[in-house]
Protein backbone atom coordinates (compact mmCIF):
# COMPACT_ATOMS: atom_id res chain seq x y z
CA UNK A 1 0.00 0.00 0.00
CA UNK A 2 1.92 3.06 -1.05
CA UNK A 3 2.62 5.81 1.59
CA UNK A 4 -0.60 8.54 2.56
CA UNK A 5 0.51 12.16 3.51
CA UNK A 6 -2.33 14.26 4.60
CA UNK A 7 -2.25 17.66 3.34
CA UNK A 8 -3.46 20.64 5.43
CA UNK A 9 -6.97 21.64 4.77
CA UNK A 10 -7.40 24.11 1.91
CA UNK A 11 -9.00 27.54 2.45
CA UNK A 12 -12.75 28.72 1.25
CA UNK A 13 -12.02 32.57 1.68
CA UNK A 14 -8.91 34.99 0.87
CA UNK A 15 -7.81 38.11 0.10
CA UNK A 16 -8.05 38.89 -3.44
CA UNK A 17 -11.43 38.86 -5.50
CA UNK A 18 -11.74 36.63 -8.61
CA UNK A 19 -12.04 39.81 -10.57
CA UNK A 20 -8.38 40.67 -9.36
CA UNK A 21 -7.18 37.28 -9.79
CA UNK A 22 -8.76 37.22 -13.72
CA UNK A 23 -7.26 41.03 -13.93
CA UNK A 24 -4.12 39.76 -12.86
CA UNK A 25 -3.56 36.12 -14.46
CA UNK A 26 -0.38 35.53 -16.57
CA UNK A 27 1.25 33.10 -17.99
CA UNK A 28 4.98 32.68 -15.82
CA UNK A 29 7.83 31.32 -17.12
CA UNK A 30 10.72 32.31 -15.20
CA UNK A 31 10.88 31.50 -11.46
CA UNK A 32 12.91 32.04 -7.97
CA UNK A 33 14.47 29.57 -6.20
CA UNK A 34 12.25 29.87 -3.01
CA UNK A 35 10.46 26.88 -1.62
CA UNK A 36 7.17 26.67 -1.58
CA UNK A 37 4.91 25.47 1.34
CA UNK A 38 2.62 22.68 1.97
CA UNK A 39 0.12 24.48 2.71
CA UNK A 40 0.01 26.30 -0.74
CA UNK A 41 0.59 22.65 -2.83
CA UNK A 42 -2.59 22.35 -0.25
CA UNK A 43 -4.65 25.22 -1.56
CA UNK A 44 -3.18 24.28 -5.55
CA UNK A 45 -3.99 20.41 -5.59
CA UNK A 46 -8.02 21.23 -3.81
CA UNK A 47 -8.17 24.24 -6.63
CA UNK A 48 -7.40 21.46 -9.21
CA UNK A 49 -9.85 18.67 -8.24
CA UNK A 50 -10.28 19.40 -4.46
CA UNK A 51 -14.04 17.97 -2.87
CA UNK A 52 -16.53 21.11 -1.99
CA UNK A 53 -19.69 19.18 -1.53
CA UNK A 54 -18.93 16.33 0.70
CA UNK A 55 -22.88 15.14 0.26
CA UNK A 56 -22.55 14.63 -3.70
CA UNK A 57 -18.40 14.33 -3.98
CA UNK A 58 -18.46 17.36 -6.26
CA UNK A 59 -15.48 18.95 -6.88
CA UNK A 60 -14.01 21.97 -7.70
CA UNK A 61 -14.04 21.94 -11.19
CA UNK A 62 -16.96 21.20 -12.91
CA UNK A 63 -16.98 17.67 -14.79
CA UNK A 64 -19.02 15.85 -17.84
CA UNK A 65 -21.66 14.25 -15.72
CA UNK A 66 -19.90 14.04 -12.96
CA UNK A 67 -17.51 11.30 -13.89
CA UNK A 68 -14.05 12.88 -12.92
CA UNK A 69 -11.80 11.47 -15.31
CA UNK A 70 -8.53 13.42 -13.94
CA UNK A 71 -5.98 12.11 -11.84
CA UNK A 72 -3.20 14.29 -10.69
CA UNK A 73 0.44 14.21 -10.31
CA UNK A 74 2.77 16.82 -8.44
CA UNK A 75 6.19 16.38 -9.06
CA UNK A 76 7.89 17.76 -6.29
CA UNK A 77 11.46 19.53 -5.78
CA UNK A 78 11.44 22.23 -3.46
CA UNK A 79 8.71 22.64 -1.00
CA UNK A 80 9.21 22.62 2.85
CA UNK A 81 7.82 19.44 4.69
CA UNK A 82 7.53 17.55 1.64
CA UNK A 83 10.19 15.15 0.72
CA UNK A 84 11.27 15.49 -3.43
CA UNK A 85 9.40 12.97 -5.55
CA UNK A 86 6.51 12.31 -7.68
CA UNK A 87 3.07 12.14 -5.93
CA UNK A 88 -0.64 11.13 -7.05
CA UNK A 89 -3.33 13.34 -5.38
CA UNK A 90 -6.14 11.60 -3.69
CA UNK A 91 -8.93 14.28 -3.66
CA UNK A 92 -11.34 11.62 -1.47
CA UNK A 93 -9.06 11.98 1.65
CA UNK A 94 -7.14 15.42 0.47
CA UNK A 95 -3.96 13.40 0.51
CA UNK A 96 -0.99 12.83 -1.58
CA UNK A 97 0.57 9.18 -2.07
CA UNK A 98 3.80 8.31 -3.04
CA UNK A 99 4.75 7.46 -6.37
CA UNK A 100 8.46 7.68 -6.55
CA UNK A 101 11.37 9.17 -4.54
CA UNK A 102 13.96 11.36 -6.37
CA UNK A 103 14.00 14.91 -8.43
CA UNK A 104 12.53 14.47 -11.38
CA UNK A 105 12.29 17.89 -12.02
CA UNK A 106 14.74 17.63 -15.17
CA UNK A 107 13.12 14.76 -16.10
CA UNK A 108 9.68 16.39 -16.89
CA UNK A 109 11.40 18.85 -18.68
CA UNK A 110 13.47 17.28 -21.08
CA UNK A 111 10.23 15.44 -21.46
CA UNK A 112 8.54 18.43 -22.09
CA UNK A 113 10.58 19.87 -25.53
CA UNK A 114 13.45 20.49 -23.01
CA UNK A 115 11.38 23.87 -21.66
CA UNK A 116 14.15 24.40 -18.85
CA UNK A 117 12.31 27.01 -17.20
CA UNK A 118 10.02 24.00 -15.94
CA UNK A 119 12.98 22.48 -13.98
CA UNK A 120 13.16 25.93 -12.35
CA UNK A 121 9.88 25.56 -10.56
CA UNK A 122 9.83 23.79 -6.96
CA UNK A 123 6.81 21.98 -8.71
CA UNK A 124 4.83 20.55 -11.51
CA UNK A 125 1.42 19.90 -11.58
CA UNK A 126 0.59 17.40 -14.16
CA UNK A 127 -3.40 16.91 -15.22
CA UNK A 128 -3.61 13.39 -16.60
CA UNK A 129 -7.05 11.60 -17.95
CA UNK A 130 -8.74 8.59 -17.83
CA UNK A 131 -10.86 8.46 -20.98
CA UNK A 132 -13.29 5.57 -20.07
CA UNK A 133 -14.95 7.35 -17.77
CA UNK A 134 -16.46 9.12 -19.33
CA UNK A 135 -16.80 7.85 -22.70
CA UNK A 136 -18.73 4.78 -20.42
CA UNK A 137 -21.62 7.84 -20.07
CA UNK A 138 -21.05 9.83 -22.97
CA UNK A 139 -19.44 7.71 -25.82
CA UNK A 140 -17.32 9.73 -28.71
CA UNK A 141 -18.32 12.93 -27.28
CA UNK A 142 -15.96 12.27 -24.28
CA UNK A 143 -12.94 13.29 -26.52
CA UNK A 144 -14.63 16.85 -26.46
CA UNK A 145 -15.67 16.63 -22.84
CA UNK A 146 -12.60 15.71 -21.22
CA UNK A 147 -10.35 18.16 -22.97
CA UNK A 148 -13.11 21.24 -21.63
CA UNK A 149 -12.39 19.91 -18.37
CA UNK A 150 -8.36 19.75 -18.83
CA UNK A 151 -9.60 23.88 -19.67
CA UNK A 152 -11.19 24.09 -16.37
CA UNK A 153 -8.83 22.77 -13.94
CA UNK A 154 -6.00 24.43 -15.43
CA UNK A 155 -7.89 28.17 -14.87
CA UNK A 156 -8.76 27.14 -11.83
CA UNK A 157 -4.96 26.39 -10.90
CA UNK A 158 -4.14 29.84 -12.55
CA UNK A 159 -6.31 31.62 -10.56
CA UNK A 160 -5.47 30.17 -7.14
CA UNK A 161 -2.00 30.48 -8.21
CA UNK A 162 -2.75 34.30 -8.77
CA UNK A 163 -4.92 34.75 -5.62
CA UNK A 164 -1.29 33.71 -3.13
CA UNK A 165 1.13 35.19 -5.34
CA UNK A 166 2.20 32.12 -7.12
CA UNK A 167 2.60 32.02 -11.06
CA UNK A 168 2.16 29.17 -13.33
CA UNK A 169 1.69 28.33 -16.95
CA UNK A 170 0.22 26.05 -19.09
CA UNK A 171 2.23 23.22 -20.99
CA UNK A 172 0.90 21.25 -23.54
CA UNK A 173 4.44 20.68 -25.80
CA UNK A 174 5.86 17.33 -24.26
CA UNK A 175 5.72 13.29 -25.36
CA UNK A 176 3.34 11.94 -24.00
CA UNK A 177 4.64 8.31 -24.03
CA UNK A 178 8.18 9.82 -22.31
CA UNK A 179 5.75 11.44 -19.61
CA UNK A 180 3.33 8.76 -18.94
CA UNK A 181 6.70 6.21 -18.16
CA UNK A 182 8.26 8.74 -16.50
CA UNK A 183 5.44 9.03 -13.97
CA UNK A 184 4.08 5.85 -14.24
CA UNK A 185 0.97 5.80 -15.31
CA UNK A 186 -1.25 4.51 -17.86
CA UNK A 187 -3.67 7.55 -18.17
CA UNK A 188 -3.55 10.26 -21.16
CA UNK A 189 -1.19 13.40 -20.03
CA UNK A 190 -2.91 16.71 -20.98
CA UNK A 191 -1.45 19.36 -19.00
CA UNK A 192 2.18 20.04 -17.56
CA UNK A 193 1.77 23.39 -15.10
CA UNK A 194 5.31 24.57 -13.37
CA UNK A 195 4.58 26.35 -10.35
CA UNK A 196 6.69 28.99 -8.11
CA UNK A 197 7.44 32.62 -7.48
CA UNK A 198 7.70 34.65 -10.11
CA UNK A 199 10.75 36.26 -10.58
Amino acid sequence: MAQSIKLPSPKTTGTMSVEEAISKRRSCRDFTHKSLTIDQISQLLWACQGITDTANGFRAAPSAGATYPFEIYLVAGNIEGLNVGIYHYIPKTHSLEIVQDGDFRVNIANNCNSQTFIKQSPATIVLSAIYERTSHKYGDRAMRYVAIEAGHIGENLSLQCEAIGLGTVMVGAFYDNKVKKLLGIAEEPLYIMPVGFPK
